[in-house]
């Protein structure tokens, strides 16, 4: 997959978390890109690295299509795409060669990736008290 394929891709801050639809040329690079922070924006500010699902297309106006068409569903249908081959919503970088992503929760396992996507979501500790 080193060579560049125009390609469609979602990615999410973790399990049902905040997502972010994009399009690239070359998929490795782009989600580098992310993880590392490379770019002030969205999915840097909202710790959006997860790549949860991709398709790769034949042209680059193939890709912006889909782009444009999955970013107008609602989140539900996302989800679902998601999950029809994704069910964990597992990092599929790791299957794409790159490391998996560090744990991104707190010293008392609490989320520490940044804001949820939906207001009044509360985030509970995983300790006992």
């Amino acid at each position: 997959m080193g060579e560049r394929q125009p390609c469609t891709y979602l990615l999410a801050s973790g399990p049902n978390g905040t997502l972010y639809t994009g399009v690239t040329s070359n998929l490795i690079g782009r989600v580098i890109q992310h993880r590392d922070g490379t770019f002030d924006g969205f999915t840097k500010r909202y710790h959006v690295k997860r790549l949860v699902w991709f398709a790769m297309a034949d042209t680059m106006d193939a890709a912006i299509l889909t782009e444009k068409r999955i970013k107008r569903w609602p989140r539900q249908f996302k989800a679902n795409l998601i999950e029809r081959d994704n069910p964990h919503w597992d990092d599929l970088a790791t299957g794409l060669g790159l490391p998996p992503l560090p744990r991104d929760h707190g010293p008392q396992g609490r989320w520490t990736g940044g804001p949820r996507d939906k207001p009044g979501v509360t985030v509970v500790s995983a300790r006992r008290r």
